[in-house]
Parts: C-alpha cells; sequence; structure tokens
C-alpha cells in the first residue's frame, strides 16, 4: 500500500468482517455507554454505528452497586455501576426487538457469578437475532464473577470454553488489563473457542474523598477508563496482534478518528468507543467521518490496510 491523494475519488469501503460478521464500518458503541440506542436516537442517526454493545447483562436481574457511581478524574471517569440489568429475559423480551430495529450490528455483553450462569445466559441468547456474545470476564466492579474469570489463563479457558458449547453464535472474549499475564490469558481464551478478542476493559483504581477521609467508591476500588489509559491499551492490542490469531477489537480511551485510527493500524479489526459519549454524544458517527477522510486522503481502500503488519504497509 502506497499514500497517495485520491481526493475526489470514490467512497473508501469501510466495512469489516469479524468472525463472519459484517460490519458497515469499524466504528462500534462500547458496552455500558450507549444504553440499548433508543437514548440516543434523537442524537445522532444509530444507524450509521458499525454495532452496539449492550451493558452488560446477566441471567438474572441485577441492581447494581450502592453509593457513587462515576467520579471524573484528570484524563478520565472512574466508574463503579455494578451490571445494573434487567436481566437477559427481560432483554430479550422488552429491549432486543427495538434494539435489532436500530443497529447493523446487535452484540450482547455477557456476564454472570459463575460458569454455569454464564453457560444459561449464552443459551438463551443463541435463539435470539444478536450478532454476537461478548463475553464479560474483566468488569472489576463486581464482587463475584466478572473480573475473577479474567485473571488467570486457566479460569479464563473455563468459563469460554462453557459459554462456546452452549452457543453458536460468534464468540469475543473481553479481556481485563489487570491481567498479570494478559498473553496468557487471550490465548487461553482462543484455544478455548474464542472467535475474537476485546481490549480493554477498564483498569482497577480509586479516588478517596479528603473530606469525608474515605474512598469515594462504596466499593472502595473502581474501573478507569478515557484518555488516561489510551497508550496503555494501545500497547496491550500491538502485544495481542502479535501473539494470537484471532480478529481484535480495541478500545480504552478513544475520543477522535486518531485515537482511532492508532487502534487499527496497531492491529484491532474494530474499536468501541466508551467514555468519550458521554462528554460528546455525537462522537461516533464523528470518528466514523474522521477514519473515512483519512482513507480517502491516504489512498486506503479497506480498514485491514491501515495494520502496520501488513506486508505491504510502508515503514
Amino acid at each position: 500500500m502506497h499514500d497517495r491523494n485520491t481526493a475526489g475519488g470514490s467512497a473508501p469501503d469501510l466495512s469489516v468482517t469479524i468472525a463472519g460478521v459484517r460490519f458497515r464500518n469499524p466504528v462500534i458503541a462500547a458496552s455500558g455507554t450507549f444504553g440499548y440506542g433508543s437514548e440516543y436516537a434523537g442524537l445522532l442517526d444509530v444507524e450509521r454505528l458499525g454495532g452496539i454493545v449492550t451493558k452488560g447483562l446477566t441471567l438474572t436481574p441485577r441492581s447494581g452497586n450502592t453509593g457513587t457511581r462515576l467520579h471524573e478524574t484528570p484524563s478520565g471517569l472512574l466508574n463503579s455501576i455494578g451490571l445494573e440489568n434487567p436481566g437477559i429475559q427481560a432483554f430479550i423480551e422488552n429491549e432486543l426487538p427495538r434494539l435489532c430495529r436500530r443497529a447493523p450490528v446487535v452484540i450482547v455483553n455477557l456476564s454472570g457469578a459463575t460458569i454455569e450462569e454464564y453457560a444459561e445466559g449464552a443459551r438463551r441468547l443463541d435463539s435470539t437475532e444478536i450478532g454476537m456474545i461478548e463475553l464479560n470476564i474483566s468488569c472489576p466492579n463486581v464482587r463475584a464473577g466478572g473480573m475473577a474469570f479474567g485473571l488467570e489463563p486457566a479460569a479464563a479457558a473455563r468459563v469460554t470454553q462453557a459459554v462456546r458449547r452452549a452457543a453458536q453464535k460468534p464468540l469475543i472474549v473481553k479481556l481485563s488489563p489487570n491481567a498479570g499475564d494478559l498473553v496468557a490469558v487471550a490465548r487461553a481464551c482462543v484455544d478455548a473457542g474464542a472467535d475474537g478478542l476485546s481490549l480493554v476493559n477498564t483498569f482497577k483504581a480509586m479516588a478517596i474523598d479528603i473530606q469525608k477521609r474515605r474512598p469515594v467508591f462504596d466499593n472502595v476500588t473502581a474501573g478507569l477508563s478515557g484518555p488516561a489509559i489510551r497508550p496503555i491499551a494501545l500497547r496491550m492490542v500491538w502485544e495481542l496482534r502479535g501473539a494470537v490469531q484471532v480478529p481484535l477489537i480495541g478500545m480504552g480511551g478513544i475520543a477522535s478518528a486518531n485515537d482511532a485510527l492508532e487502534f487499527l493500524m496497531a492491529g484491532a479489526s474494530a474499536v468501541e468507543v466508551g467514555s468519550a459519549v458521554f462528554a460528546r454524544p455525537r462522537v461516533i458517527p464523528e470518528i466514523i467521518d474522521g477514519i473515512a477522510a483519512y482513507m480517502k486522503q491516504h489512498g486506503v481502500s479497506r480498514p485491514g490496510e491501515l495494520d502496520l503488519r501488513r506486508a505491504d504497509t510502508p515503514s
């Protein structure tokens, strides 16, 4: 691939295919930041998105964490939501029909407290219209399940294998940056049947209220997202691109087209945008347009050509 100015030429093809599922573009709304699409329908054309990842769903309803749930930090956001959700069956009956009408690809973020809960949730989702499952083994804001499964290769493999056996839908495993050996966890998930990986979830962090002299969050720790984590997340995507042979969906502090392009160049097939949506609800269409403009300017015909490890990419 060689850079060339193609101003005035045909528009680039932004579509990508991940685990057999075609996305109209590589920019996806991340779990927990975009609701079920209806919350943003009055602000932007939701159908322009590559896809929407639902808020983390569990087999039974959860009320979430008590106390403070969001706390802003310099260049970041701490959250301790705690997987508040109506439960998988209520989602299937009440939210999924509307969501499928809005989003080109619907991805369900699946969580649980036990392997059995994960597997049963996957079974129920497998007969629906969703495009794929994003297996959440990386949420740091719950006391059972979540990140507990994503810190060690054997545990990650067990839950991945159980979900793989329970469902035929394409399976993406969402990884935690808090794992001691992320490459080992990633390889274990792939060996257990993952069709792809998404990374990274939030970093375990905390804040203290110095006036009250106590932690801000009832759970003490929370998950850090936003621009502060982007360079670390980018490095992790780069490392996994060289370690596993499945598609990667990159995320972590993406707030502009330039940020997204970095992840695509590091080897991600697509990106998820999360915290930036809270400050700028229209940021995802802006990122899509920015990627298209860059590709047109530099003569890039498909997003996959941006990967720096492609043999025909100029040095």
